[in-house]
């Protein structure tokens, strides 16, 4: 009986998709698509641009065919290959500290095989997801929350690819990494005490890094200039300096695409990757951004939407890490380029350029996906 189920979910999941999440997923594809455009447009060379553009229509295609799958299988196959997702990527990310790593604007976060880059970190993202939930969401016979046990787990899960993501180093990921598990472990149930005190150590980490001067010059460089960009306008503060006036000058209604001065005049760096949110504050104006906002709120409000509605504890944690995955990471890149967040190296989900982010972004919206057709695929 139980296999009939699973076969009338697997069979209905495509059917019973998310189609609001979606269409606003889309939206914010093909926003990105016209970003990345006017980002790598030079008029010398226009077909350059199309180059970019064309490759991520291929991202976008390939995490396409990965949401569908993941959405369409039987929920328990995603389960059960979670340990696999798992220690992939931290092969991945310890691979990448070998000579097959490549260190690209002072991390060595990148995976070079046979010509083909990828970042381990994002696949370790939804390795996460699925470990810390089958950890902390699939309670023992007798139980109804996490017990220490799995909490002491849990945490050697986050430890691993934490430690080997610090040592590329790449701050930014380690931050999404330890915001998704925080929030995870709060809606798990788990008691108080564990959150308050990790959230403690983490300051007291923090600390202890900037006491013992831990940090990499360029790190140190980025905070200082965050908590004063007029530090340094022509060196450590450029970037954010730039982010800034990009975004501002932009008005209301903004300039129209590839009409912005500084994304044309290139005084952005990595525009059409990290700081994509600065051409879409420039060029269309406020009201772009908030549109760009507001369908990030959306997904992010379907995807808790979902987790609300399932019963299963493994299933609504999943939606639970998706949700503070992406809402952490969007806050984060947006927040910088307004200057109220450090620059870090993280794009903006669904946006930004990227082969690697753009799949793994889909691919646990496909997992969310599968939790809403299980909740609503079987009566």
């Amino acid at each position: 009986m139980a296999d009939r189920a699973g076969r009338m979910i697997a069979s209905s999941a495509p059917r019973r998709l998310d189609w609001p999440m979606l269409v606003a997923v889309a939206a914010l594809s093909a926003i990105g698509c016209l970003l990345v455009w006017s980002a790598t447009y030079d008029p010398a060379d226009p077909d350059g641009a199309l180059g970019f553009v064309r490759r991520q229509a291929l991202h976008l295609a390939v995490g396409a065919v990965v949401l569908l799958v993941v959405a369409a299988v039987d929920f328990r196959v995603s389960r059960a290959y979670a340990p696999v997702v798992y220690l992939a990527a931290v092969l991945g990310l310890a691979l990448v500290l070998t000579p097959l790593g490549e260190t690209i604007n002072g991390s060595r976060s990148w995976l070079v095989v046979a010509g083909l880059q990828m970042q381990p970190g994002e696949v370790a993202k939804l390795g996460l997801v699925l470990a810390v939930a089958m950890l902390l969401g699939e309670p023992r016979d007798g139980e109804f929350a996490p017990t220490t046990r799995d909490v002491l787990f849990s945490l050697a899960v986050l430890a691993v690819p934490l430690g080997l993501i610090l040592a590329q180093p790449d701050l930014g990921t380690a931050m999404v990494l330890t915001a998704t598990y925080l929030g995870m472990l709060a809606l798990s149930g788990a008691p108080v005490r564990w959150v308050a005190g990790l959230i403690g150590c983490g300051v007291l980490a923090a600390f202890s890094v900037w006491w013992f001067g831990l940090l990499e010059e360029y790190q140190l460089q980025r905070f200082t200039t965050f908590v004063n960009p007029g530090a340094d306008p022509r060196g450590a503060g450029y970037n954010a300096n730039q982010s800034m006036i990009a975004v501002g000058s932009g008005g209301l209604n903004g300039t129209g695409l590839l009409e912005g001065e500084h994304t044309r005049g290139r005084f952005v760096p990595e525009q059409h990757t990290d700081f994509i949110f600065t051409v879409a504050g420039e060029e269309l104006g406020f009201v772009g951004g908030a549109v760009i906002i507001g369908l990030l709120a959306f997904v992010l409000w379907r995807i808790l939407r979902t987790a609300g509605r399932s019963e299963g504890p493994y299933a609504r944690l999943v939606c639970v890490g998706a949700a503070a995955w992406l809402s952490f990471q969007s806050l984060i890149n947006i927040g910088m380029t307004l200057g109220v967040a450090p620059i870090t190296g993280i794009p903006l989900p669904f946006v930004s350029y990227g082969g690697t982010a753009a799949v793994a972004n889909l691919a646990v919206l496909g997992l969310v996906l599968n939790v809403h057709a299980r909740e609503h695929g079987v009566h």
